[in-house]
Formats: structure tokens, C-alpha cells, sequence
């Protein structure tokens, strides 16, 4: 088929304002999929997609389309996540396609993923489609919203497409609109062959599959696949399209959008943004935009029960298989044994590896409190990254740290900035400046550490502001902070799994708060057990939990008051025996105190 019957894009929106209830229309509409094969939110496959109502992963999907002027279309959907963990997945699916469909809830109007993904797609030079959806509720405010993407994108009014993705409304007029705004592909196959890998999967029988779309040149079984970004060749058994399935073809051309098999062992391999060419074609640079994708969050995993070690390593390697951007490394901790340490791209991202170890593998697990990576120069001049607290030198040996800010987005009704800011302030963020969209709804920028909103910034803004504010961020720079590192001992022993690095400001307020939380959830034992906070080797903060008492003088009656001071001094030195050798066995509940803390 010629490239000008083909139109590549992709749906962005906020989480929940009806991105994959779209795409479940689409297909429907153009029969990609029988009506008894139909169920709600097509696209994602994960059990937790469905039960959060959110898209982990992208699925592309190629629809048939035969419009009103009897000529035959190609429709190449390329789903995207809509967290913000996901944003560099969203950039090279955005980079995939010519436009996009920019889906805004009628209710809850612009937010801020919405505005985040919609400069991405600016940035990539797309058509832009903005389609106001669920349009039937009876909470909808349509003129309002309407306002609100005029000012955002400068479009007319007429150019809004009212619909729901629900009951089908408007749905014709977003296969008009695709067909008539968005650009078909260049027909490039004369060119040496260059080819951008947006994601992947890994199969157990076929190795792991790019998705690729075609920029230049034609691929065809039988061709060498040659990576950009490592060099490495494999030889190409099968090409194809996506209609759910993975369907083969003789090729694909420039303009395509499909997958191809080539016995890739190591997922690692494939790295979205790439570029792939062939041997036999060989073209002499890549597609700009590719990055390396680089984790911000890190925390320990580490298996409740030690005989479990080797059962948490197959299950982060398969789940490794089908996630390139999780990272794993052995890590051995004094308090919790032999476990990992793994980077992910954000809490969510965290969260959802979490839950599918415990889920999918059975898995009962210790996870320690996540922290960022913070860049360590020394006074020897040399830096080097340190992603836990364990691995922080003594601090005679530092000369600066450095932390991740993130520039941050939010988006409120304007009845709740006051609380905002205030919220950022004790957060250490910088304001920079405030939009508004409409009259009531306001654009808050503000530079924030990273450090300081992986905890419990997101429930506190929504706490603050009754639910209604969105937040946006993406990594912006290291920064000169003055940070220590605070730990924590409990009978003496350093326990590294609750050491925490914190600005200098809230070291003792932390000290104290974690020692009287701990007093709490350690149990008594047989002798006192201190708890000390210390920066280096000053003790800031201490609370003892208390010995359990046991009367030994019970079965003493009368006689001479020496028998009774004979069983207390033989208690005595027992207990001091006792606390030398004696190990403090430490709850999991007390390894999450660093996150019930209140750090204001």
C-alpha cells in the first residue's frame, strides 16, 4: 500500500481521561477485533493495568480502515503510558508517529501530564488533534475546557472534537480528522535503511522483539540487523505487523510501523531510541533522540525468608527480560541479609515491580526505604555516584554533594495555590513562576531536590488540595546541597538499612522522629536496648526500650536481705552478658519508619 494511505499516531491524555476506552473504540469501529472478542481496555494485557486503570506498558496496533471515500487506510496506533515515570517511553513513541490525539477529560479538564505529554509532542513536530472525551457525564464542563485547550494550544474552537469514548459519540469525527490533519509518512524506501526501536517484549521461544518504526529503507527476512548504539548483528528471520498479534510479512517499508525476530537473547540489547539498519544497506548515522534511559529511584529488595535468595534473582531476571529499564545489583546488608538492589525510573515504576514479584512469583519481601542517586566529590578531587546511604564515605572525606532537582509542574484550582506553596517550601523548592489557564485553574513551576518528593510529597499535595492538583517533573540538573548522612544504631550496631541521607535542616528533627517511632515498633527484650541517631560520630537523638522485668526474688521469703541482693547482682551480670552478645531482631514495620516520618 502507498505511504499516503497510512497514518501513524498515538492517543496522549492524563491518567484516567479515557486513553485506552479510545483505543478500545477504534478498534471496535474498524472490526480489528470481533465484537465477541471486545472487552474493556484491550491494550493492557497486566492484571494491574486493569485493576489501577492505568498503561504500564505501550501496545502498538495496526487497524484497517475503510473511510467514506471507499479508499483504504492504514492505521498504526502506538499506545503510550500516561505516568510520568514513563515519559522517555512516551518521547520515542511520540517520535514513531506524524500526529497525535490529545484526549482532555470533560470533568477534570487540562492536567498536568496532559500539558507535559503535549510539549513532548511540540518538540517532535506533530499534528495535533484535541478531542474533549466523556462529554456525556453530567459533570462535564465542556465550554470550560474547551477554554482551556485554546489557550494551551492556540487552536480554534471548531477544531475540538466532542466525544465518548464510551458510547462511540464523535468517534467518526476522530477518523476524519486522522485522515485529514495527520500527515501520511514520506515515502523514503529508496534510502538506506534506518529503522527506531520504541519498545520491546521478550518471548520465550523467539528471544526479544523490538518494535520498531520504518523511517528509511526496506526490512526483510533474510536482512542483517545491525544496532547503533553496541554494534551488535543478528540476522533477521521474520518481519511483521501488529493486529494484537504478531503477524509476518515479506517486509517493511519506510512509513511502517511492526516487529522483527532475530534471536536476541539479551533484552539489554535493544534500547529504546535506537536506531537499526541492515548490512546490506547500510545507512551512515543514526535517528536523533536516542538516549540511554537512566534510573532516579533506588531501594533494597531483599527476601524475608534468606532461602528465597535465588528465587528473587530468576524473578527479577524474567521480569528484567520484559522491562530493560530495571537495574539489579547484589547487595548484603548487616540487618537484612543477602538481597538487590534495584533502580527504577520512579515510585510508580517501584511500586508495580514490587507488587508483580510478590504477586506473579509468590514472593514474601523486605523493602528497604527508596533513596536517589547523589553525586559525592571528595577532597582528593575524585566523584563518583552513591545510590544507598551504606555507600556514603566518611564525611572528614567529602567536600561537596551534589542532589538531583527536578523541575516540577502543578496544575490546581487556584483556591489551593497558598497551600501549595507552602507545601514546596518545606520541601526546598524554589518557586519560579505561576500560569493561569483559566481563571480558576492555575500552572505552578517550581525547581524541587528529588530527594525530598519520593517520600510523601504526592500524598500531601493531594491531601492539600482535596484531591484536585496534578503533578508533573522531569530530571533537570545536580545541585550543591548541604546534606549528612544519618544513622541510626540500635544496640550500638549501625543499622544501614535505616540510614537515610537528609539536608542538614532536618537531621536532628528526623533523628528525633525516628527514634521515638522506633521506640515503638522494636520489641523488649530481656535487657535495654538503645536507640541513637548520629551524624558521624555525634550522637544527636536517643530512646531506650525498656528490659522486660523478670523477679527473680519471687521465691524468696524472709531471711537475710543478702540472698535477695545475691539474685539481683546474678541478674545483673547476666543481662550485661546478655546485651553484649544479644541480637535485636528488627520488624520490617521499624525498616518503613523512615517513610512514616514526618520530615516538616
Amino acid at each position: 500500500m502507498s505511504t499516503s494511505h497510512i497514518r501513524n499516531f498515538c492517543i496522549i491524555a492524563h491518567i484516567d481521561h479515557g486513553k485506552s476506552t479510545l483505543a478500545d473504540r477504534l478498534l471496535e469501529e474498524t472490526k480489528t477485533l470481533a465484537k465477541k472478542d471486545m472487552k474493556a481496555q484491550v491494550l493492557d494485557s497486566m492484571d494491574l493495568e486493569r485493576e489501577r486503570g492505568i498503561t504500564i506498558k505501550s501496545h502498538p496496533i495496526q487497524m484497517n480502515y475503510v473511510h467514506s471515500d471507499k479508499k483504504n487506510y492504514i492505521f498504526n496506533l502506538i499506545d503510550t503510558p500516561g505516568h510520568v515515570d514513563f515519559t522517555y517511553e512516551v518521547s520515542r513513541s511520540l517520535a514513531a508517529c506524524e500526529g497525535v490525539l490529545l484526549l482532555v477529560d470533560a470533568a477534570q479538564g487540562v492536567e498536568a501530564q496532559t500539558v507535559s505529554n503535549l510539549y513532548l509532542a511540540i518538540d517532535n513536530d506533530l499534528a495535533i488533534i484535541p478531542i474533549i472525551n466523556k462529554v456525556d457525564l453530567k459533570s462535564a464542563r465542556i465550554d470550560e475546557v474547551k477554554g482551556q485547550l485554546i489557550e494551551l494550544i492556540g487552536c480554534n474552537e471548531d477544531e475540538i472534537i466532542c466525544s465518548s469514548a464510551k458510547s462511540g459519540l464523535g468517534i467518526q469525527d476522530i477518523f476524519d480528522a486522522i485522515i485529514e490533519k495527520i500527515p501520511a509518512p514520506e515515502d523514503r524506501s529508496e534510502k538506506p535503511v534506518r529503522a527506531m526501536v520504541f519498545d520491546s517484549l521478550h518471548d520465550n521461544y523467539k528471544g526479544a522483539i523490538p518494535y520498531v518504526r520504518v523511517f528509511d529503507g526496506v526490512i526483510k527476512s533474510g536482512d542483517t540487523a545491525q544496532f547503533f548504539a553496541h554494534n551488535q548483528k543478528y540476522d533477521i528471520s521474520e518481519v511483521g505487523h501488529f493486529v494484537l498479534k504478531q503477524v509476518p510479512t515479506n517486509e517493511i517499508r519506510a512509513g511502517d510501523v511492526g516487529y522483527l525476530l532475530g534471536s536476541i537473547r539479551d533484552v539489554s540489547h535493544i534500547l529504546p531510541g535506537d536506531t537499526i539498519t541492515t548490512s546490506n544497506n547500510v545507512a551512515s548515522e543514526p535517528l536523533p533522540g536516542f538516549k540511554e534511559i537512566k534510573p532516579m529511584v533506588f531501594s533494597g529488595l531483599y527476601p524475608s525468608d534468606a532461602d528465597d535468595y535465588d528465587q528473587l534473582r530468576t524473578a527479577l531476571e524474567k521480569l528484567k527480560l520484559n522491562d530493560a529499564s530495571l537495574l539489579f545489583e547484589p547487595e548484603a546488608s548487616e540487618a537484612l541479609g543477602f538481597g538487590f538492589r534495584c533502580g527504577f525510573l520512579g515510585l510508580l515504576h517501584m511500586e508495580i515491580i514490587q507488587e508483580r514479584l510478590e504477586r506473579e512469583f509468590s514472593l514474601d519481601l523486605v523493602t528497604t526505604p527508596p533513596n536517589v542517586r547523589y553525586k559525592v566529590e571528595l577532597r582528593s578531587g575524585e566523584i563518583f555516584d552513591v545510590d544507598t546511604p551504606a555507600k556514603m564515605p566518611p564525611s572528614g572525606d567529602i567536600q561537596t554533594i551534589l542532589e538531583p532537582h527536578v523541575s516540577a509542574e502543578i496544575i490546581t484550582p487556584k483556591e489551593f495555590i497558598g497551600g501549595i506553596m507552602t507545601l514546596c517550601q518545606n520541601k526546598r523548592g524554589i518557586y519560579k513562576n505561576t500560569n493561569y489557564l483559566t481563571a480558576d485553574k492555575a500552572q505552578l513551576y517550581y525547581d524541587l531536590p528529588l530527594g525530598e518528593i519520593i517520600f510523601d510529597f504526592y500524598d500531601k499535595l493531594k491531601s492539600t488540595t482535596k484531591g484536585y492538583a496534578s503533578l508533573d517533573y522531569h530530571l533537570n540538573d545536580f545541585v550543591i546541597g548541604d546534606l549528612k548522612k544519618l544513622d541510626i544504631l540500635i544496640n550500638n550496631d549501625p543499622v544501614d538499612a535505616l540510614s537515610i541521607i537528609t539536608h542538614s535542616s532536618d537531621a536532628y528533627h528526623r533523628g528525633v522522629a525516628l527514634c521515638s517511632k522506633l521506640k515503638e515498633l522494636i520489641p523488649r527484650q530481656m535487657f535495654d536496648v538503645p536507640i541513637q541517631a548520629a551524624l558521624g560520630n555525634k550522637v544527636i537523638s536517643r530512646s531506650t526500650v525498656k528490659a522486660l522485668k523478670k523477679n527473680v526474688t519471687a521465691k524468696c521469703y524472709g531471711g537475710d536481705i543478702t540472698r535477695k541482693r545475691k539474685l539481683w547482682e546474678k541478674q545483673k551480670q547476666g543481662k550485661k552478658r546478655m546485651k553484649s552478645i544479644g541480637k535485636v531482631e528488627i520488624p520490617q514495620e521499624a525498616l518503613l519508619a523512615v517513610l512514616q516520618i514526618d520530615s516538616e
